[in-house]
């Protein structure tokens, strides 16, 4: 045995464990509004920022030391403040920010709720249903997301489709299939004030939230949500169709992607939006968020469509080039990836 490598794994399993707690510290802070009270008024003391939150000074030394021991505060030993700097309150406390990653952190709290599940679907090889996942993976999901969909669904992915833009502004149809809890086709909605917007998704809480989320927005009356699945939504000559982080969840994406070439209008196109993986397995292992990905395919995308009828699971990091693949059995004769991010892929499709 290398006592050298057992140091080495050693070491890997404490820090993955550090990285463990510190993102449940995250997801605590997050919930508490500790990094939004430091960003709005400055460094603070325990007590200082107790008075500003109304929450105990004992339990925030705690959470602010580790914090700093974690590196996202700065304690300053000559007055007893702790520093949020604005670098750090980009990620983790302006909601606005297309850095901002806090809001993902509560995914992980419902992983490891699911644990007793998931380790009795690997002896059964069963699926666990999207619905019967707990709350939190909804409420990560989204807000792992939002930011990147915020900062580039309107302003760049779309813009990249020719022709696509000045269809949606001039009244197009546009489906958000796997809508989730509205997020994109609420920006469509704003971003195209013209456009007809629709979002389908077969989770039932996930529809309600939409809907209250397009009525909080002032867009109830613009965009319409139904449950339906990825197959079921009529096939009426849409403009645009988005996936959005959803194909790899679905148990038959290849009559998923059959079915937006039925519902496609002859010159529109179908946005993907994917994990950002290689096509090449070993390769892909290099990539830096490689052991993130596998854990949320892990946990959550491949148990979703073994649930699902036709149980194909891509699974979170299946790369383009089975999209590819899917797309071309589909009809889709054009194929192009049009942008990338250190989260997602993004391609198009056409007929």
């Amino acid at each position: 045995m290398n006592i050298d490598l057992i140091e080495q794994h050693v070491h890997g399993l404490l820090g993955a464990m550090t990285g463990a707690a510190t993102t449940a510290m995250v997801a605590l802070g997050d919930r508490l509004g500790l990094y939004r009270a430091l960003a709005a008024g400055g460094p603070a003391t325990e007590e200082e920022l107790a008075a500003r939150t109304g929450l105990a000074p004992r339990y925030l030394r705690e959470w602010l030391s580790q914090q700093a021991a974690a590196g996202f505060l700065v304690y300053q030993a000559d007055d007893g403040r702790y520093e949020l700097p604005a670098e750090a309150a980009a990620v983790l406390a302006d909601e606005a920010s297309p850095a901002f990653l806090a809001g993902g952190a509560t995914i992980t709290r419902g992983w490891f709720a699911g644990i007793d599940r998931l380790a009795e679907a690997f002896r059964t090889g069963a699926g666990i249903p999207w619905h019967e996942q707990d709350p939190a993976v909804f409420d990560g999901t989204e807000r792992f997301f939002r930011p990147g969909y915020t900062a580039s669904l309107t302003t760049e992915w779309i813009p990249a489709l020719p022709g696509v833009a000045d269809r949606l502004a001039a009244g197009g149809r546009v489906a958000d299939v796997g809508c989730g809890h509205g997020v994109a086709a609420i920006l469509l909605a704003r971003a195209y004030p013209q456009a007809r917007v629709y979002g389908y998704d077969f989770h039932d809480r996930s529809i309600q939230i939409a809907r209250e989320r397009a009525g909080q927005a002032g867009l109830g009356d613009r965009i319409r949500f139904e449950r339906l699945d990825a197959t079921g939504y009529p096939a009426d000559g849409f403009d645009l169709i988005c996936l959005l982080d959803t194909l790899h969840d679905l148990g038959d994406p290849a009559a998923a992607l059959a079915h937006a070439r039925k519902a496609l209008a002859s010159d529109g196109a179908v946005l993907v939006v994917e994990p950002n993986a290689a096509d090449d397995y070993t390769a892909n292992l290099g990539n830096p968020l490689a052991a993130l990905s596998y854990a949320a395919s892990t946990f959550q995308c491949t148990p979703a469509a073994l649930a699902q009828p036709g149980g194909v699971a891509l699974g979170a990091q299946a790369g383009p080039g089975a999209v590819r693949e899917l797309a071309a059995d589909a009809g889709f004769s054009r194929f192009r990836q049009v942008a990338q991010t250190p989260v997602n892929v993004v391609l198009e499709l056409r007929p």
